[in-house]
């Protein structure tokens, strides 16, 4: 059975790991404010769902391929980071649209399989989940400890991208003035960019 003290311990690591500023945080916080809390809905679960999977690939046993090929996790990096820039550029080159003045990143805001599917190329997504389950996870009962902390994670997850896309949508009667938006995009895309410091330095 999983040790109290380890439990509060991996938890607070989840805790920061999950309330910073990073890629899917800095992406909701954008979101809420551009799309409103419920539009933003199916983003904030795809993110979840996708970084238990992450998780729990890890746990089971991928953590170990890049271990053992460190060169396929150069080339996560690498992909990820081109996604990031990429999102960046749509962020800063979105425009406000016509309708309330609120700007529009892309067609609409991010859907549950493309936030699922962005985990796996999320640089910290990546960075946590490895430095966490090798450090929390013990030797025995390997698979039910994984299961359990890719669980705990996830219900830690919630709440804080609840929050970052509840304070976007906070904002949003803020931005209603073109200009603002645009300065926000702005902002919003150099904290993207500024969150990928943290993987390569």
């Amino acid at each position: 059975m999983l040790s109290a003290d380890l439990l509060l311990t991996f938890s607070l690591f989840a805790l920061a790991a999950s309330i910073t500023p990073g890629p899917n945080n800095t992406m909701l916080l954008a979101s809420g404010a551009a799309f409103g809390f419920r539009r933003t809905l199916p983003h904030m679960l795809g993110v979840a769902s996708g970084f238990f999977l992450t998780v729990l690939s890890i746990g089971l046993g991928l953590g170990a391929v890049f271990r053992s090929f460190p060169d396929l996790y150069v080339w996560l990096r690498y992909l990820g980071t081109a996604y990031l820039l990429y999102l960046a550029w749509r962020m800063a080159a979105s425009t406000p649209s016509g309708s309330g003045g609120h700007g529009r990143i892309g067609a609409g805001p991010l859907g549950f399989l493309d936030a699922a599917a962005f985990q796996w190329v999320n640089p910290k997504s990546w960075t946590m989940a490895v430095a966490a389950l090798s450090a929390y996870t013990p030797t025995d009962n390997h698979l039910a400890y994984v299961v359990i902390l890719s669980s705990v994670w996830t219900l830690i997850v919630l709440p804080c991208i609840a929050l970052w896309t509840g304070c976007g949508s906070l904002i949003r009667p803020v931005l209603d003035n073109p200009s603002r938006r645009r300065r926000f995009n702005r902002a919003m895309a150099l904290l993207l960019v500024a969150s990928l410091y943290p993987m390569w330095r």
